[in-house]
């Protein structure tokens, strides 16, 4: 009988882990021995936070790295095959939600091997919630280019998806230290329609989540716009645009099929059970 993989989902902030994390998912990780970590370090340290029962250096903790070689998958998956229970877990969030996981998932199912998830934090997904954008129809585009002329097109191109079919909300991400330059960049080439998400810190000490339009963004001054060194989500969802409308112009009424119907003389009622249109 096979073991099962479960989805160790890990703090998005310096939070306390109690208010991140589930006591019953924290409880279930106190009694797993195999991990399977993006980073070994860090991996030691949560499972101290967790207060893991065991000594750290007993457990058996297989670093996949962010982009897992997947000629070693079948060898990691061993002990599980054979019964033991594992845990796959990424630096921040969810592992498997851009972040390291789904390679060993997608072997996992494909040997039979059940999968479970257990609860946790997604920036991605508390973006969302607290944006007020479409969260019906959304994507993730993970990182964008870091040269201008490469960003600027990427930029285009995702408000020109917003802005098609149902409207449809893009979220991505930015390592810390270029949360400025592409912040700027998305007040420079958006619309000034377009609405913009920049939520910082999530679940932290300095969480702030704010959408504005691009054009309310410029109009802040520059302290307002300075964002700090912490992790940020930026989603943005452009206006609805009308086959042959400008952006941000009201598309023209339509009538039913036929004429017109002609306007009554002053003072005379339409007769009874019909109503102009």
């Amino acid at each position: 009988m096979t073991g099962t993989l479960y989805m160790l989902p890990n703090r998005i902030s310096e939070s306390d882990v109690n208010k991140a994390i589930p006591t019953y998912v924290q409880e279930m990780a106190r009694t797993l021995t195999t991990f399977f970590v993006e980073d070994a370090k860090s991996a030691r340290h949560y499972l101290k936070v967790l207060e893991h029962p065991q000594p750290i250096a007993s457990l058996t903790i297989e670093e996949i790295g962010h982009h897992p070689d997947l000629s070693r998958v079948d060898a990691w998956l061993a002990p599980v095959l054979k019964g033991t229970d594992a845990a796959i877990l990424s630096e921040s969030g969810c592992p498997g939600v851009a972040d390291p996981g789904a390679q060993l998932v997608a072997r996992a199912q494909a040997l039979g091997i059940r999968v479970v998830p257990w609860v946790g934090p997604s920036s991605l997904l508390l973006t969302l919630m607290a944006s007020g954008l479409d969260g019906q129809h959304f994507a993730f585009a993970g990182y964008l280019p870091q040269k201008p002329d490469e960003r600027v097109p990427a930029i285009r191109h995702l408000e020109k998806r917003s802005q098609q079919g149902e409207g449809e909300t893009q979220l991505f991400i930015e390592t810390p230290y270029r949360n400025q330059a592409l912040f700027e960049s998305l007040c420079e080439t958006l619309q000034p329609g377009t609405r913009l998400t920049v939520a910082t810190d999530v679940t932290g000490e300095h969480e702030r989540i704010r959408t504005l339009t691009i054009e309310a963004w410029r109009a802040l001054n520059d302290d307002e716009k300075a964002l700090p060194k912490l992790p940020t989500v930026f989603a943005l969802l452009g206006e609805r645009r009308e086959k042959g409308t400008r952006v941000g112009t009201a598309a023209p009424k339509r009538h039913r099929r036929g004429a017109a119907p002609k306007p009554l003389p002053r003072g005379k009622k339409p007769a009874r059970g019909k109503v102009p249109h």
